[in-house]
């Protein structure tokens, strides 16, 4: 059929709320401050200007994750076409590649510390998926992107 999309919508893995992330942080800031306010009554008033440092670092860190929440990455596989949407809170991004000639490709780290890249790349362009997922699910995404896409030069039927 003509008309068969297979779909994969990838995001990152947050389960910390908007509302839990502002409690936490609210609780963490009521606990440090009351704890260096105690230390600089009795003296001790250097505690404060690091108590405040850590909570803006806190706030910052919080801040950082709570924006990852937006990501998304959608990956269309139609009969004649890749397209692969990249979306966060500020803008929204489309490629699209022939599916004929779309290869997936895995690369192995350079180290052990560092994460495989995950890319489909299509005459001379490249575009990396799944950034954000674990080594265990960047394998298993390119395992079934190889299924859809196939290799290059073939295109398997989308079930």
């Amino acid at each position: 059929m003509a008309g068969r999309l297979q779909r994969i919508e990838i995001a990152p893995n947050c389960s910390l709320s908007a509302r839990g992330a502002a409690l936490f942080f609210a609780g963490l800031c009521l606990v440090s401050f009351g704890i260096a306010g105690t230390m600089a009554v009795r003296g001790f008033w250097p505690v404060l200007p690091f108590a405040g440092l850590e909570m803006a670092l806190l706030g910052w860190a919080l801040y950082v994750c709570q924006r990852r929440r937006s990501q998304r990455e959608i990956i269309t596989v139609s009969e004649s076409d890749v397209r692969v949407e990249s979306r966060n809170a500020s803008q929204s991004v489309e490629i699209v590649f022939p599916r004929h000639w779309t290869r997936v490709t895995l690369r192995r780290p350079h180290s052990p510390l560092h994460p495989s890249c995950l890319t489909l790349e299509s005459h001379g362009r490249r575009c990396e998926v799944g950034r954000f997922l674990t080594e265990q699910e960047r394998l298993g995404l390119a395992q079934r992107l190889t299924r859809l896409i196939g290799r290059m030069d073939e295109s398997p039927t989308l079930a």
